[in-house]
């Protein structure tokens, strides 16, 4: 019988608990620290780990792993950065994941949804009217924003989660341009296919108003956003990143922000999310005043997408 242990929050998710027990003997560290969760494959003879990125505030690595007896990790999460994938490739552990669970995964909408929610956010002034009128105030002059319709929003990663986002902002009426050197990108005409040009990532960062990034962390795309491509920026432009931190400079982003060249930066992920908070430079920024918004890598926490990959991700156990 596998003995899991699952060191993420499942409990809240209906039928995940019970789904769990036909697969071993299961033990729960939801919120573990690294410490516990150590303890916990030190003294238990653990086969299984169950972990999600977000809710993660360290690496599964080579310090959690040596000396025990895992052999496989199942992630309900298409991104793999919260696991140290070399020291598990040398030690023959097992990675599952979403990555290539096409079936599932195009039925989950929910990291482009928050991607255009927080694009709104930041066009709209929202958190700012919010805290505005929960002062008492009633003053709408200070927050004029944006029309979606009349801006031009820059795509950069065009597979499930950037044609999601842009058919969201064309359903709102914005110009898209597309950038994603991998993909060919069509569109259905009465006779054959039409092939759309891309647009080159200094062009983007030209013209576009809103530039959103739905990329993986390759060595191609880590850092791809900095003090280059910024220093570039004409007019005044928010960039949204539902990706991973990892894919920004965050330095580079605090600078263009400080000097102007960047509107505002609306976020999902920052680069040291298993790391000490207090050191993100984009945390401080925000508390500094710069017009940021952070949500807590909640892009795919939505009840009905938790639960339908919670249930595939055990299924494969």
């Amino acid at each position: 019988m596998r003995k899991i242990a699952v060191i993420t929050p499942v409990s809240h998710l209906g039928g995940i608990v019970e789904l769990l027990s036909t697969k071993g003997q299961v033990f729960y560290l939801e919120r573990g620290t690294k410490d516990q969760v150590k303890d916990l494959l030190s003294s238990t003879p653990i086969d299984t780990i169950v972990c999600n990125p977000n809710q993660q505030t360290y690496k599964i690595d080579k310090e959690l792993l040596e000396n025990t007896q895992v052999n496989t990790i199942n992630s309900c999460s298409t991104g793999l950065n919260h696991i140290d994938l070399d020291y598990c490739r040398e030690n023959n552990i097992e990675i599952q994941c979403h990555k290539n669970d096409y079936k599932l995964i195009n039925q989950l909408p929910s990291t482009s949804e928050l991607a255009f929610g927080l694009m709104l956010s930041l066009l709209r002034n929202i958190p700012e009217c919010n805290n505005h009128v929960s002062r008492y105030n009633w003053d709408y002059t200070q927050f004029m924003g944006r029309q979606v319709k009349d801006l031009k929003v820059g795509i950069i990663g065009y597979g499930r989660l950037g044609k999601i986002m842009e058919g969201y902002c064309k359903a709102f009426g914005a110009e898209t341009f597309i950038y994603d050197p991998y993909v060919t990108i069509t569109k259905d005409i009465i006779r054959g296919k039409a092939y759309i040009p891309q647009t080159s990532l200094e062009l983007m960062f030209k013209e576009c108003d809103v530039i959103s990034l739905h990329v993986h962390v390759t060595d191609e795309t880590k850092y791809m956003i900095s003090k280059d491509l910024l220093g570039l920026v004409q007019k005044d432009l928010y960039i949204i990143n539902t990706s991973r931190g990892e894919i920004v400079n965050e330095l580079d982003m605090v600078d263009a922000l400080n000097n102007g060249k960047l509107t505002g930066y609306g976020t999902d992920v920052i680069e040291n999310e298993f790391d000490d908070l207090t050191k993100s430079p984009i945390i401080k920024a925000m508390n500094e005043g710069q017009n940021i918004i952070i949500t807590p890598h909640i892009g795919g926490m939505t009840i009905e997408g938790q639960t339908k990959a919670y249930k595939w991700s055990i299924n494969k156990l």
